[in-house]
């Protein structure tokens, strides 16, 4: 009974601590002032609070730069390439660019030339067909070729006065004939410059390829990479000159082609004047031999 008792007496004793606590710990609580309480008491009085500062913002991490994309080492535009290539390759290209401006000068000089031997060909195959006679066609071609082959057999023709008519006319063609074959050679020089650039300016580019890709070998060679992005300039700038060998070669060959044409269409049109003349020459003779007057001529020939 007695230990009973004394459990009793504790446990009553024990409940009121138990329950006190917790309003004696919120009682601690709100008798300990607040950081901005205790500065706005010790502030003299009547005067203005000022609002508390915001707090200064947390330092920001180092931006790391973000990576850039590397730049190509070569440019690889036609003249960046050029630049960069080796010194042997840039040399066969100026060669060929030199070649295709020589080719695209002789195309301009050769047809303009064309253009007006034949306008003065035609007028003068046009003058020479309505004249009767070799003097008649001589009064009306003063220049050109046409004007060349008249006064040569005009010369020809006085120079063999008294002679037989076929030698006459076998000398008059001999001498019609070469000024046919100077006239016809003197076209065509510059066209053998064609045909030499149409023929190597592919096999030009070809060498300076070769030398460029050696030499983008050797390279990888000594950097120990086969890195497509490290041999491609390389490669490229030597492929560049067979390029500009096709674009100096191509054109060389269509240009010569074309003039070869022209050419022998001018030669065909000495030839009908030679023919021309000779029919003229021909009836002359006749006429001298026979004693006739010359037609429109108003000069007599007499018979030898």
């Amino acid at each position: 009974m007695k230990e009973r008792a004394r459990l009793f007496v504790v446990a009553v004793l024990t409940v009121p601590v138990v329950l006190l606590a917790p309003l004696s710990a919120s009682a601690q609580d709100e008798a300990q002032p607040s950081p901005a309480a205790a500065y706005s008491v010790s502030q003299p009085p009547g005067e203005v609070v000022p609002p508390a500062a915001p707090a200064a913002p947390a330092a920001a991490p180092a931006q790391i730069p973000a990576a850039k994309p590397d730049k190509a080492v070569h440019d690889l535009s036609p003249m960046g390439m050029f630049l960069n290539a080796d010194p042997v390759v840039q040399a066969v290209m100026l060669l060929l660019a030199a070649a295709s401006v020589v080719t695209w000068t002789i195309l301009l000089v050769k047809v303009l030339s064309l253009l007006l031997a034949k306008r003065g060909m035609r007028a003068s195959l046009k003058a020479i067909r309505a004249s009767a006679t070799l003097a008649e066609a001589g009064q009306r071609v003063r220049r050109g070729v046409g004007a060349l082959l008249l006064v040569e057999a005009e010369e020809e023709l006085t120079l063999s006065r008294g002679l037989p008519s076929e030698g006459v006319k076998e000398r008059a063609a001999i001498a019609l004939g070469r000024i046919e074959a100077m006239v016809g050679k003197r076209m065509a020089s510059g066209t053998g410059i064609l045909a030499t650039v149409g023929s190597i300016g592919p096999f030009v580019g070809l060498f300076g390829t070769v030398w460029g890709i050696m030499g983008s070998f050797i390279g990888i060679a000594n950097s120990n990479t086969t890195n497509l992005a490290v041999v491609a300039p390389g490669i490229a700038e030597a492929l560049l000159a067979t390029g500009i060998g096709l674009v100096a070669a191509i054109p060389a060959v269509v240009i010569y082609n074309a003039l070869t044409r022209s050419i022998t269409g001018y030669r065909a049109m000495t030839g009908d004047a030679v023919a021309l003349i000779m029919r003229h020459l021909s009836r002359d003779l006749d006429r001298r031999e026979f004693g006739t007057y010359g037609a429109k001529s108003g000069i007599r020939v007499a018979a030898e």
